[in-house]
């Protein structure tokens, strides 16, 4: 049975363009990560539905903003997967423009969870999405996924590696180890999105 929050949920909108981004209401929860991380496999994990968030064979196929609602005035956004490099440049550079322009101006957006394979954390374009996020002061939790690809020591030892990392240079972050296929984490990263939400809505103008 999917958690109480996502019961309702369902597909909203996509967008493609700055200028068709929904009218500016409610509380918005923004879902980010290098193409092939398993972003749209946490969508659908945390969500309780195998093909909530199409996922694609193809690395770097979802090219457009989507939008999901939860019900109550909340969404759950995902942008589009960065650094597929077989991606042609114009594209990336319109996708750059559009992640960079939303993460930074979208006053409803409460927070960003950023996927990263736990084999390959803080990449320089993941780095590169935390530096345009950390000047809006909103927090940010990562889902460390395909933990179930290491052993418990080494995603431990992952876990804490990436820990000292963002204490350092990031410290609004959060993180936390995710498997979509054992559900490792799931409890927790739905509780996060919990809290977001209800803080995004007591927030004076929401």
């Amino acid at each position: 049975m999917p958690h109480p929050l996502f019961k309702n949920a369902e597909f909203y909108t996509t967008v493609n363009h700055l200028r068709d981004l929904p009218d500016a209401t409610g509380v918005e929860i923004a879902f980010a990560g290098r193409s092939n991380a398993g972003k749209s496999s946490a969508i659908n994990t945390l969500v309780g539905r195998s093909r909530f968030a199409f996922v694609s064979k193809t690395p770097g196929r979802t090219q457009h903003i989507n939008y999901f609602q939860l019900g109550d005035g909340r969404y759950m956004v995902d942008l589009p997967g960065y650094g597929y490099a077989k991606v042609p440049l114009a594209i990336r550079q319109h996708w750059a423009h559009l992640l960079s322009t939303y993460l930074q101006t979208r006053t409803q957006l409460y927070g960003m969870v950023l996927i990263m394979d736990i084999r390959h954390p803080l990449t320089e374009l993941d780095r590169q999405m935390l530096t345009w996020f950390a000047q809006t002061q909103k927090p940010v939790h990562i889902l460390l996924t395909k933990a179930d690809k290491l052993s418990r020591s080494k995603a431990m030892a992952a876990l804490n590696s990436v820990r000292r990392l963002l204490a350092s240079d990031y410290p609004h972050c959060t993180v936390q180890t995710f498997s979509s296929l054992t559900a490792e984490g799931v409890e927790d990263a739905i509780q996060i999105l919990q809290n977001w939400f209800e803080a995004g809505a007591a927030q004076p103008g929401e």
